[in-house]
């Protein structure tokens, strides 16, 4: 790719794109350039940045467990869209949704695995993450949805993630012989409570947050979507020329 006037942000990502800039005179931000610099790397080289972490490793894990979770507790099944959309200027994978097809969506659904407990319990009593805000704006976009959810679940972590935190422990404790050490053991057993929920009442495990489509910010995005991309052209690529 030569330039960038048919680059594509993915919905995820349009929060970096909606960071204001610290100065008036600026049209966006040094978050912003930082991104885009990631894309005009993917566009013009082929090249992605890896972003996995343990985090991002188990929702991906356990992304039908969390959909099978929030489809017990609301008593309706959804399976996961696989169809992905784009309208110009954004491209995305919306979750779950309510109506006849995703193209005509009455509500956007997107599901957001936590790590564990501490985590789901923090992101339910902060502020919304505008990460998720913009993400769930651009999903609505691309779909028509008036309305969207943001659901947090909490589901079991993978055995071969749980594993790693052990063994990861073993290495900081120099623990030479698992079997018999009685503190690594019991260090085990708090690392299983911790990503084990078992216990935990289902409805306790699910909490959405409501949030309305905005027509006006919808607008503000493509508009910066249109300065990403003469800022791309003018510097990033008129560079690489």
């Amino acid at each position: 790719m030569e330039n960038a006037n048919e680059i594509l942000f993915r919905c995820s990502s349009l929060g970096y794109l909606m960071t204001e800039p610290k100065s008036k005179s600026e049209l966006i931000s040094e978050t912003t350039k930082t991104h885009l610099v990631d894309k005009f790397v993917s566009a013009k080289y082929g090249r992605e940045t890896d972003i996995s972490n343990r985090y991002t490793r188990k929702g991906l894990q356990v992304e039908e467990d969390s959909i099978t979770l929030f489809s017990r507790v609301k008593k309706e099944f959804f399976k996961k869209n696989e169809l992905t959309l784009s309208n110009g200027f954004i491209s995305g994978t919306p979750d779950l949704f309510t109506g006849s097809i995703i193209t005509e969506a009455e509500t956007i659904i997107d599901i957001k695995s936590s790590w564990d407990i501490f985590t789901f319990f923090r992101a339910t009593q902060d502020k919304l993450n505008k990460m998720y805000y913009w993400q769930l704006q651009g999903y609505m976009a691309l779909t028509g949805a008036k309305s969207s959810k943001l659901s947090y679940c909490l589901v079991n972590t993978p055995e071969p993630l749980i594993f790693d935190e052990k063994n990861k422990l073993k290495w900081k404790m120099g623990v030479i012989n698992p079997e018999t050490d009685e503190l690594f053991q019991q260090a085990c057993d708090a690392i299983d409570k911790a990503l084990i929920y078992d216990d935990i009442p289902l409805e306790e495990r699910c909490v959405e947050i409501h949030i309305e489509r905005n027509d006006e910010d919808i607008e503000r995005l493509y508009k910066r979507i249109k300065d990403c991309r003469t800022y791309m052209n003018e510097v990033l690529f008129k560079t690489a020329q």
